[in-house]
């Protein structure tokens, strides 16, 4: 009868070298160490040092499998800068797990901007991709010093644009409040308009609005000039005096009811305001960009926005919902381009809240394509949970988080819009 002790023993070297050349899976270092009998110290630390590397084939394949989910999201800037990144946790289904489904192949979102662009933080800010709001309260504005007379995009005539949509929950106010810090920050004399009674641009440019407030109310109501309303915005990275905003209140909310029985000329009370405020502001204190936030409605505080602007800009959610609106704001802006301004243009449609994930997120991008063609940027602005969380500082993602997915993107959408005209 065989001792199991002494077979043990009687295992040599040479059997356990013919064991691991067949392949044993996961083959326990320290188990044949002892078996082996004690070795040097120098021999120890080596095995120290060897057993740090992962020789398990299950870890090893799981780690290839996050690799190819970081690859396939196509509008990831910097996979290896974003491990941490709780953006790829956001699910359109909250919290719960939902199936993944990949973007289709048909899918054009390879042209999308994203991936090239950078951050516009103030030169030799170090940033990092998780920033919180109080380490970049302490960045220093190093670009307060611009030129603006070498900066790219600078106007002769400013250029107005509503940002439109009826829908709620598109993000008009977030692609107003960021697109806004990011053109100022490359230099750009920006002012922003916050027509929606709910103020949240003025929250997300950090804007005192509570009720009594001088605001976007007493100009439509008072035929208030703008430069008694208007204030200046100070957030990490804006350089000063190149971005303002006119707040909004909860008083703006009765505006319509108090015109009502205005008959003549209440459509134009926004545009003879903003017209005479330009007029005001010329040479090296004029504004390049007019931006104007509407509520998500298609009342007369937002025909105002639209027999105010030359251009309109409407965020577009991926969503299906989303399309179901267009139609009728187009007609809207239809008949204000008949009646109040025959200038008025829709001259540019911003894709928001993609989700790479989901095939439905990739049919509405090219079914938007497919209809409006050009007027589409090719930028396209991911779902962001930095986005979502910077208005709760009264920052703009630009100066949240400038590393972060949202804030390349709509850096990128600045650049681009700017560039169009």
């Amino acid at each position: 009868m065989n001792d199991p002790a002494v077979a043990s023993e009687s295992e040599s070297a040479a059997d356990f070298a013919a064991r691991a050349s067949a392949g044993s899976p996961a083959t326990d270092i320290a188990t044949v160490a002892e078996a082996s009998g004690p070795r040097p110290a120098d021999m120890d630390s080596s095995r120290t040092e060897t057993s740090s590397i992962d020789t398990d084939p299950d870890r090893n394949r799981q780690s290839d499998v996050g690799a190819e989910r970081s690859d396939s999201t196509a509008i990831e800037a910097d996979p290896a800068s974003h491990s941490n990144d709780l953006e790829n946790a956001v699910w359109a289904g909250g919290g719960d797990s939902v199936e993944v489904e990949a973007t289709s192949p048909e899918t054009k979102v390879d042209e999308v901007s994203v991936a090239d662009t950078q951050a516009v933080a103030a030169p030799g800010a170090d940033v990092s991709r998780e920033t919180t709001a109080d380490v970049a309260t302490d960045v220093a504005t190093e670009t307060e010093a611009i030129d603006r007379t070498t900066v790219v995009g600078r106007r002769e005539v400013a250029r107005i644009l509503t940002v439109s949509n009826q829908k709620g929950g598109v993000g008009k106010t977030t692609t107003t409040v960021n697109l806004a810090a990011a053109m100022a920050m490359t230099g750009l004399r920006v002012l922003v308009i916050d027509l929606d009674p709910q103020g949240n641009a003025s929250t997300g440019l950090g804007i005192p609005h509570q009720a009594g407030t001088p605001s976007t109310y007493n100009v439509i109501v008072d035929k208030a000039p703008l430069s008694e309303v208007v204030q200046p915005v100070q957030a990490p990275g804006v350089p000063t005096e190149l971005l303002y905003c006119v707040p909004a209140t909860p008083d703006l909310a009765g505006a319509e009811v108090e015109l009502a029985g205005v008959m003549v000329g209440r459509e134009f009370r926004l545009k003879q305001a903003i017209t005479a405020f330009l007029d005001e502001h010329t040479g090296e204190s004029s504004f390049d960009y007019v931006l104007v936030d509407c509520p998500p409605s298609l009342g007369l505080l937002t025909v105002n926005a639209l027999a105010a602007a030359g251009e309109v800009l409407i965020p577009v959610q991926c969503e299906y919902y989303a399309l179901e609106g267009l139609g009728q704001l187009l007609e809207t802006v239809d008949l204000i381009k008949g009646y109040l301004n025959p200038a008025l243009e829709v001259s540019t449609m911003l894709l928001t809240m993609f989700d790479a994930r989901t095939k439905l997120a990739g049919q509405v991008v090219d079914d938007v394509r497919e209809h409006f063609g050009e007027v589409v940027m090719r930028t396209i602005i991911p779902r962001s949970v930095k986005v979502s969380e910077a208005p709760s500082y009264g920052l703009s993602v630009m100066s949240y988080d400038p590393g972060s997915r949202g804030a390349e993107a709509y850096a990128a959408a600045a650049r681009e819009l700017v560039g169009r005209r």
